[in-house]
């Protein structure tokens, strides 16, 4: 298993606690460390409050020696920490170098099939988030998981990999002075302190792996003081922003090219669905008209190029999750509504086109 993240994010904490979790159930886990002392990785393991004699911590680099310690303690579990840091001498070259880190992983890989152990790596990524080193690392493990977060509290894992389960799960944690905790309702933890009565907020429903994320969309739309209209978001698309932008302005009329816009997600989540499209669109009209959209709203819809709103999957399970946290209106493209049960009691709105959602808004 490849576990990647921002340097700083959480990844040595959380295997660290995955590694207590598994020692109490009477496991042993062999912890190499290349990057931190062993009194780092011992004052960090105090901090968390875990001290077990099942956890074996080593200040190793070089992996040709890990079947011989996994001989000596019959680990469960092997964690290295991290792959940009260990090297073999098969090959003649430095730590983290692209020959170093091919041969590192096929050696681990073949460790791995020979001991019947399950390894978790640790690897940094680029600026750009996607893993340091060459592609073929993702191709050699069996799974790969991303840890993401920004300078806020929570956490996301994500799998983009996995050969023995599904692809698209993602697990919802908070980073705390007691270590990483598990967030028991995140649609709620992703709403905490919206302003309900502003103008450009809109509420989404997002499907993220097999659960149902309610996140707020925040829009800031204001005179441009340079020649080039600014276009800046976090949390989502930049292509997909300049896309609903382009449609607002070609088939709703709305200027917005005289006026910098600015969209981000609460809560510091990346959200990937293009089902969240509609609330975008609907923030970005809420600031530019500065009406604020009701707080009872939810909004579910992918946009088209053409300012169609198309019909999204697994709408009925957004819904009830929106009802769950008092929603009673959702503004949903048309071609959906045969897929919802009668069952759902909240006011149902259908568009079919953006210019037809712009009219349900406030």
């Amino acid at each position: 298993v490849l576990l990647g993240g921002d340097t700083g994010i959480g990844k040595s904490t959380l295997l660290l606690q995955a590694a207590a979790h598994l020692a109490r159930q009477g496991q042993r886990i062999l912890y190499l460390s290349g990057e931190e002392s062993l009194k780092q990785v011992r004052m960090r393991s105090l901090r968390l409050g875990i001290e077990s004699d099942s956890i074996f911590l080593l200040n190793e680099q070089d992996i040709d020696y890990i079947p011989e310690y996994i001989r000596e303690i019959n680990p469960l579990l092997v964690i290295i920490d991290s792959i940009q840091t260990v090297f073999t001498r098969r090959v003649s070259a430095i730590p983290g170098t692209v020959a170093q880190l091919k041969e590192c992983t096929a050696r681990i890989m073949e460790f791995a099939k020979q001991t019947d152990r399950a390894f978790f790596l640790v690897g940094h990524v680029t600026k750009e988030g996607a893993l340091a080193g060459p592609k073929l690392l993702e191709h050699l493990v069996d799974t790969v998981i991303y840890f993401e977060g920004d300078s806020s509290h929570y956490r996301i894992l994500r799998t983009v990999k996995n050969r023995f389960g599904s692809a698209n799960e993602v697990g919802l944690l908070e980073m705390s002075a007691r270590g990483i905790l598990e967030v028991p309702n995140p649609s709620q933890m992703f709403l905490t302190g919206r302003d309900r009565h502003t103008s450009g907020s809109a509420v989404v429903a997002s499907f993220e792996g097999t659960r149902t994320l309610l996140v707020e969309v925040q829009a800031l739309v204001a005179p441009s003081g340079y020649g080039y209209p600014r276009r800046m978001v976090s949390g989502l698309d930049q292509n997909r922003l300049a896309l609903i932008v382009a449609v607002l302005e070609k088939k709703c009329g709305l200027g917005l090219s005289a006026f910098d816009v600015y969209v981000k997600t609460g809560g510091g989540v990346f959200v990937r669905d293009p089902a969240v499209d509609l609330g975008v669109v609907a923030a970005i009209a809420s600031s530019f008209r500065e009406i604020p959209v009701r707080p009872d709203t939810i909004f579910v819809g992918e946009v088209g190029l053409s300012g169609e709103i198309r019909a999204v999957p697994l709408l009925e399970a957004r819904l009830r999750e929106a009802a769950k946290l008092g929603f009673s209106r959702a503004v949903i493209p048309v071609g959906n509504v045969k897929d919802l049960s009668k069952l759902l009691t909240m006011e149902m709105l259908e568009a079919s086109t953006v210019e037809e959602a712009l009219e349900l808004i406030p």
